[in-house]
């Protein structure tokens, strides 16, 4: 007699779904530290691996086990790479995390950091602030975070105004949405003013600026940015069921489920805007990365929030890193801007996913 096998239960499948997420979580981090001292040993003056991992949890470790480091290797690597390094986990990881979680409160993939006018808002508080003469005023130091306080408080300015918009029709995410949208074409308006009236040199300073570099990060930048995407990030894992209500039937089934959706969105939105903010006042506009980090993470381990959120981040960090290496190295001594080589390397692997992956998502 031949006997039925029995299906997998609903339980084992979800099981095995959590055991892959978790694997590619795993193998994610692992990556990024591998990336990560890749691009410290990497450069001018090349470095063995080793001791650019060294460098790398050089908190974490015994001073005495990176005697056998030359001095001046552990200079270079602590006070000129790893900066930059890490400023480009934390501004892939921040921008990647205000992305996703703007595309699940609006239920609109093509909604970013940049498609809702904060990143184009704090270029023209950036440009604003270059024009007045912000960066020859008390200095060269006092100068740049003059620029970065224009920098946020105008990206701080526009989400203010997204939000007061979208409030005159009950918070809904269309109006959200296309608050930012014809708030991006603003200030993308109002900056493109400013780069009429500036000097040859002022012009120079504000190109440079809009395309988003790392050059020249410091720890303080990193602290600042860092410090808020630490505070930010759990707030955000904190509304991961809130985001997969939202992100599967809109604000009803949210609201079914016991959400509250105005307060949600707001918060959501306002974290998302904080790191967006922290992030691109230091270096500039990297307008992909929110876009395509979470459609790649999405495409790669699914859609629930409470394992795409932290995957977004590390896929955001890998992106921006792996864009920042190839921009200091294909073209050496010429540096690339890091927010025009995250382009070049980010839509040919999103496009190759997105073909691939079209049956499984839907698509």
């Amino acid at each position: 007699m031949k006997m039925d096998i029995p299906a997998p239960t609903l339980m084992q499948s979800l099981q095995r779904h959590q055991r892959r997420n978790a694997l590619a979580m795993i193998a994610g981090v692992a990556l990024l530290i591998a990336a990560m001292a890749l691009a410290g040993s990497l450069g001018a003056q090349k470095l063995g691996m080793a001791t650019s991992l060294r460098a790398l949890f050089a908190p974490l470790l015994p001073v005495a086990w990176l005697n056998d480091i030359p001095a001046w290797q552990i200079s270079l690597l602590q006070q000129l790479r790893l900066p930059r390094i890490v400023m480009a986990v934390v501004a892939g990881a921040g921008l990647a995390l205000a992305g996703v979680a703007m595309q699940g409160i609006t239920r609109n993939p093509l909604v970013s950091p940049y498609t809702v006018g904060i990143s184009p808002a704090a270029a023209f508080g950036a440009s604003l602030a270059i024009l007045s003469g912000a960066t020859g005023v008390a200095g060269a130091w006092s100068g740049l975070y003059l620029t970065v306080a224009a920098a946020f408080a105008s990206a701080v300015l526009c989400a203010t105004l997204v939000l007061a918009f979208s409030a005159l029709r009950g918070v809904s995410a269309t109006m959200l949405v296309l608050g930012g949208v014809g708030l991006t074409y603003l200030f993308s308006a109002l900056t493109a003013s400013v780069q009429f009236v500036a000097t040859e040199q002022q012009l120079a300073a504000i190109v440079q600026w809009t395309f988003g570099s790392l050059n020249g990060s410091t720890w303080n930048e990193v602290a600042v940015a860092g410090g808020v995407l630490l505070l930010g990030a759990p707030l955000l894992q904190w509304h991961a069921w809130a985001l997969n209500a939202f992100a599967a039937g809109g604000d009803d089934i949210a609201a079914s489920l016991g959400f509250a959706v105005g307060r949600v969105r707001t918060v959501v939105t306002v974290v998302a805007v904080m790191i967006t903010a922290a992030v691109v006042s230091f270096t500039g506009v990297i307008g992909f990365v929110g876009l395509v980090a979470p459609h790649i993470a999405r495409l790669l381990i699914g859609g629930d929030h409470r394992w795409l959120l932290p995957f977004s981040a590390i896929v955001g960090a890998l992106l921006v890193l792996l864009s920042d290496m190839a921009g200091r190295l294909l073209f050496a001594p010429v540096i690339i801007p890091v927010g025009i080589v995250v382009a070049y390397v980010g839509v040919p692997l999103f496009l190759h996913l997105l073909l691939s992956s079209r049956h499984k998502a839907g698509l």
